[in-house]
């Protein structure tokens, strides 16, 4: 097995476009990831941020944790998104053009909703999300998260999986 991802082509076959482009994406995050919890002494995680936004306009005491330390939060996934854009227009040019950029998809909207209301409460029910506890709780051997992140990988393959045994298409 072993053998096989070592055998000549298959790392241009996993990796199409190379493989530095998600090394130095990778850093990047975990260096975004080590300035937020050497900043704060809090780990980051995305669900806590569109939390910690919702405590704006929301009244509900669950929402109250968030208030005195909201506001750079919301910074920081300004950043998030204005990273990408910035990211979008030095390297594939009009970052806001639909047709042809590859910011359209074909899946239809009801799907995307659905897929986002199950992650929702997946975040939830999982007590954060796939990058609380994919990078800053595995990264601090979290048991927790470890489990956590197994769930998810082993959820999103056997989906995967069956979807495309089933034809679906977007």
């Amino acid at each position: 097995m072993i053998a096989d991802l070592l055998a000549p082509g298959t790392i241009e076959a996993l990796f199409p476009n190379g493989i530095s482009r998600y090394a130095i994406g990778g850093l990047l995050v975990g260096l975004g990831t080590v300035v937020i919890y050497l900043g704060t002494g809090i780990t980051a995680g995305a669900s806590t941020f569109l939390e910690s936004t919702l405590s704006y306009v929301s009244a509900q005491s669950r929402f109250e944790q968030y208030r005195p330390s909201r506001d750079w939060r919301v910074v920081f996934t300004v950043g998030i998104v204005g990273g990408a854009a910035v990211y979008a227009l030095i390297y594939q040019g009009e970052a806001w053009a639909l047709a042809g950029s590859g910011w359209t998809t074909e899946v239809q909207p009801w799907r995307l909703l659905l897929g986002g209301i199950l992650v929702g409460i997946g975040t939830r029910i999982g007590k954060g999300c796939t990058s609380g506890h994919g990078i800053c709780g595995v990264g601090s051997v979290s048991r927790t998260s470890l489990v956590g992140v197994v769930t998810f990988l082993i959820v999103a393959i056997v989906t995967a999986n069956l979807v495309a045994a089933m034809g679906v298409s977007p």
